[in-house]
């Protein structure tokens, strides 16, 4: 008797130990707040889902199922398989418990005697979970306490709920919700009697082989059917075991999904920085964005359709962003074509790219700001040879052919290269070097690597930064960083500063906003001219890597980029074939509801008519208007209304801010800075007369010309109509006195300037 005696002393010791923590199981609301899908739902502002992105790499668990989202099928399969008293007991299974103890005590293979209840109990708290060696005596005693304490707390329902969201099933598979979508690609409620059979064999044998689970669950199948009366010798068995060893192949359950993959990532790392920061635990089960929902998937789609298109141009990759003006939150951001990209994985917002002319805004923003041009100044476009320290630089326009005098206001709308290249020699290479690191865009180079290539856009710029540059210029030269991704960090304010007179920001997008300034280089009827009031630029990258259109409304700043992320070139796309139709989809979407209104002018903007030729009292013999009168709009202090060449008005080309013609100690000592003494030019007859004009600069802007002993020209700049011969040019001064004078020779053909 005394044999006895201590082991059942020990064994009620055990329990008296335990039973207290047995006692302390939670409720089932806690197990259902606390569970944590593996999976964030990233979700836009409107609380819609735009992606679910895996953040626990160590398990695989979907989302909570409730019970009635469970089918059928797999509620019986698994009360069957592993507890088929389930609604009888209370927790414990005693007849189950005594015949597999009688089972052991005659060494006979009986049904386990552990209920759903126990189960669940071991996997809600790792004290009574089983070990690789099974579990011991204190282990099974706190077990059983367990289980009977939920099923007197819990309902069945809530048992059974809980069991299959919280039981292991294959590899890093936790949960119906995760198995049902890995294995069978579908939701737990449409699980059918078959992939139910699986699932349930899973349970008993996760690390079973195929084979294996496949036999056991064409056993459960059978149960299944004999428990509706139907009979289990109707399976094939062989057919079971084929179709389980397909689905435990499959991996349909997507690690992120949906369609905004990359700013999902970018949300989710802000998110983790903050928690880092508060030093509170990481992992949320959804992320409210500042993403817009209908926003972004009509920008997918607008993408993808668009490249589609475009694929006969070897184009495959493009992105797209939209930024609210006023607070500088993200409302759609596509940064790859997807299934139509080999480099669907490299966000294109992000990616440095060069931007081509749509850096021309702030070149002309910034000469306009420091009164060195106005928007009718006229500036020359044609052949042009610059010396640098590595040779000659020689810009070319777009479609290879050059326009002569031009207005600034033409010049960025046709989107000329050789006149910006002029104006940034006048503006200097490092000032605007440091006026687009203040817009944010900052480069690793300095001004001077760059050289007078950056007009024409040679550095890397991400497009998330060159949007919000453009943003900056909706804002009226303020700068602003882009908002947090999430909603409640985005609600702060936006932080600003003014990096660019308001002013000449103003009259920027003015310019970008006029159709008929764009006409010479897109024609009369530009997909850029939208229905309502809109400001755009259009750009492409040496050898057509890169695409862009960028522009902004009264509330929205939209970039689109295309090309292709392996940097190869596109074939034959041009400013308005490319990223421009994605770009004026986007606003016509934006506006759809609401057209955009032409901002007003700033304090100290004035408008006036200006008039591009001689005045009419100088017209006989003095050459024809280069565009027509309009209206213009100056800053305070730069307002002129004629602009005329070869001297047929004074002001031609004179820079405010450059000597005037009041100040006599400057005139005084004017010098010819171009062309040289000794210059001899060859005049070719395969050019047109027009592109051929020799430039005479003096560094005097009431400088006055004279060419063998003829008044020609007054101003700091002339152009000549060649003529062959020896020529000697002088500059004087208002009573004739020459300053400076300069011999030349010009042989070839003679050119007659004709009349109109």
């Amino acid at each position: 008797m005394q044999r006895w005696t201590n082991p059942l002393r020990a064994l009620a010791m055990v329990w008296l130990a335990h039973a207290p923590l047995a006692y302390a199981v939670p409720s089932f609301a806690e197990v259902q707040q606390d569970f944590r899908s593996s999976e964030t739902r990233v979700l836009s502002r409107e609380g819609e889902l735009l992606q679910r992105v895996r953040t626990d790499a160590t398990v695989r668990r979907g989302d909570w199922v409730p019970l009635a989202d469970v089918s059928a099928a797999l509620r019986t399969a698994m009360v069957l398989s592993e507890d088929r008293r389930f609604y009888e007991h209370s927790g414990v299974d005693w007849a189950a418990v005594t015949a597999a103890a009688w089972g052991n005590l005659w060494n006979q293979r009986t049904r386990g005697a552990s209920t759903i209840s126990m189960q669940l109990a071991g996997l809600l708290d790792g004290d009574w979970r089983r070990g690789s060696g099974g579990r011991s005596v204190v282990q099974k005693a706190g077990q059983t306490v367990a289980a009977q304490v939920l099923d007197r707390r819990w309902s069945k329902t809530q048992i059974l709920e809980a069991y299959l969201n919280l039981v292991p099933f294959r590899g890093e598979m936790v949960g119906i919700d995760a198995l049902s979508r890995t294995l069978f690609d579908k939701a737990p409620h449409g699980l059918d009697d078959r992939e139910a059979a699986v699932a349930a064999a899973l349970v008993r044998a996760p690390n079973a082989r195929p084979a294996q689970v496949g036999q056991r669950a064409c056993g459960v199948l059978k149960d299944m059917r004999a428990s509706t009366g139907v009979g289990g010798s109707s399976v094939d068995c062989d057919a079971v075991v084929f179709f389980t060893e397909v689905a435990l192949k499959k991996r349909a359950f997507e690690a992120s999904d949906g369609i905004a993959p990359h700013f999902s990532r970018i949300a989710l790392r802000e998110q983790r920085n903050i928690k880092m920061a508060a030093s509170r635990p990481q992992g949320v089960a959804s992320l409210r964005t500042t993403l817009s929902a209908p926003l972004q998937r009509f920008a997918v789609d607008t993408l993808n359709q668009h490249l589609q298109e475009l694929r006969t141009s070897n184009v495959q990759d493009g992105a797209i962003l939209v930024l609210d003006n006023a607070t500088g939150q993200v409302l759609a951001w596509v940064g790859s074509s997807g299934v139509l990209s080999q480099a669907d994985e490299v966000d294109a917002v992000l990616a440095p790219r060069q931007p081509g002319s749509t850096l021309k805004p702030f070149l002309y923003g910034q000469a306009i700001a420091e009164h060195k041009l106005t928007a009718a100044s006229l500036i020359e476009d044609s052949p042009a040879r610059i010396p640098t320290a590595s040779g000659l630089y020689i810009p070319q326009n777009y479609d290879r052919s050059f326009k002569g005098w031009v207005s600034v206001r033409t010049a960025l709308g046709a989107s000329l290269n050789v006149p910006a290249v002029r104006t940034l020699v006048m503006v200097g290479v490092d000032d605007f070097f440091d006026q687009l690191n203040h817009l944010g865009m900052p480069m690793r180079e300095s001004g001077s690597y760059f050289g007078y290539s950056l007009a024409l856009g040679s550095p890397e710029i991400p497009l998330l930064q060159l949007t919000n540059a453009y943003r900056a210029l909706a804002n009226g030269g303020r700068y602003s960083a882009v908002a947090p991704s999430t909603t409640a960090a985005a609600a702060a304010k936006p932080q600003y500063q003014q990096v660019m007179d308001a002013g000449a920001a103003f009259i920027v997008g003015d310019m970008l906003a006029d159709n008929n300034a764009r006409v010479r280089t897109f024609g009369t009827s530009s997909v850029l001219g939208t229905r309502s009031w809109t400001a755009v630029k259009t750009g492409t990258s040496k050898d057509m890597r890169d695409n862009w259109a960028i522009g902004w409304s009264d509330r929205y700043t939209v970039g689109v980029w295309v090309g292709n992320a392996s940097g190869a070139a596109m074939h034959s796309v041009s400013g308005t074939s490319g990223a421009a139709p994605m770009w004026a989809a986007m606003m016509g979407f934006l506006h759809r509801d609401r057209p955009s209104r032409a901002p007003q002018a700033p304090v100290g903007v004035a408008v006036q008519w200006v008039d591009f030729g001689p005045a009419p009292e100088e017209q006989a013999g003095a050459g024809f208007a280069l565009e027509a009168r309009r209206q213009e709009w100056f800053l305070a202090g730069t307002a002129q209304k004629r602009f005329a060449l070869d001297g047929q008005a004074s002001g031609i080309d004179e820079l405010p801010g450059s000597r005037q013609p009041g100040d006599a100690q400057a005139l005084a000592t004017a010098r010819i800075v171009a062309p040289a003494n000794g210059t001899i030019v060859a005049v070719d007859p395969d050019i047109p007369p027009d592109r051929q004009r020799l430039q005479f600069v003096a560094d005097s802007a009431s400088a006055r010309w004279r060419m063998d002993g003829k008044d020609v020209a007054r101003g700091a700049r002339w152009a000549w109509l060649p003529w062959p011969g020896r020529h000697q040019v002088e500059l004087v001064n208002a009573k004739g006195e020459v300053l400076d004078s300069i011999r030349l020779e010009v042989r070839g053909a003679g050119v007659k300037q004709s009349k109109r």
